[in-house]
């Protein structure tokens, strides 16, 4: 099994994440999956962007779902000559492409669920004949369980990390409740799942577990080859490198 390489927000450590200029890059990298990230807009639109709020990433403040769509393109984000994307232009780029999208539904700023956003998301996707393709993601069950309400074909992910997983019981409890909603995929943060992979393998097969975000080159080197089946990433070219050499010297021992 090849594990796959997924270009997190795009590539954000190579380009502005969740950016146009980052996605149309990021294909040219050869990663085998584009991740990001969608709000809800205050006139019903759906913009890519990670977090919550404005502050961060663009030259704004304030809640993204307070802006309306125009607003929201009218902004600059840090560190590029572009507002922040619609879900429609980030998808006009990366559909064409056929690589998986993983797709993260966000929480509002009080970290609770936008109402309508799975049915506007699902919408668009179906639009573009892609939402079969597509693995639907989030770290909260309940909006996990109401996709599966939705559609129970989806491909779900499943995201984990100790503040998480500390919000639902324990990974024990948490890991359950994805089981329950019968996610394709658990993707669990580097860290956590350092600490307990024993666990996690004894539970998930490689090719159902993920591990996040893996950038630094002594973290590549660790999950390199690790029981794992996906690595996100911000930089996913120093991975996708760290893979090719892996085959190689895996290609030369079979020699």
């Amino acid at each position: 099994m090849q594990q796959q390489i997924i270009g997190h927000r795009g590539a954000r450590d190579l380009w502005p994440e969740n950016s146009l200029l980052g996605f149309r890059n990021t294909l040219g990298l050869g990663v085998d999956a584009v991740e990001f990230d969608v709000h809800p807009t205050r006139d019903g639109g759906l913009v890519v962007i990670h977090d919550a709020t404005l502050d961060r990433t663009t030259n704004a403040q304030g809640p993204v779902a307070e802006r309306c769509l125009a607003e929201l393109r009218g902004l600059r984000l840090t560190g590029a000559d572009e507002g922040v994307p619609s879900l429609a232009e980030v998808l006009d780029i990366l559909t064409p492409s056929g690589l998986a999208l993983h797709v993260e539904l966000k929480a509002d700023a009080n970290g609770m669920p936008y109402e309508g956003l799975a049915e506007n998301v699902l919408a668009e996707l179906d639009r573009r004949g892609i939402a079969g393709s597509s693995i639907l993601t989030s770290f909260d069950p309940a909006v996990l369980a109401h996709l599966r309400r939705l559609r129970p074909d989806l491909r779900l992910l499943a995201s984990m990390n100790t503040a998480s997983a500390q919000r639902h019981g324990g990974p024990e409890v948490l890991l359950g409740r994805f089981e329950a909603l019968d996610v394709a995929h658990v993707a669990v943060e580097k860290t956590l799942l350092a600490e307990r992979l024993d666990w996690f393998t004894a539970r998930l097969p490689p090719s159902r577990l993920g591990v996040w975000v893996v950038n630094r080159p002594e973290d590549v080197a660790r999950w390199i080859g690790a029981p794992v089946g996906f690595l996100t990433t911000d930089r996913p070219d120093h991975v996708l490198a760290a893979r090719a050499a892996s085959q190689s010297r895996s290609g030369d021992g079979q020699g």
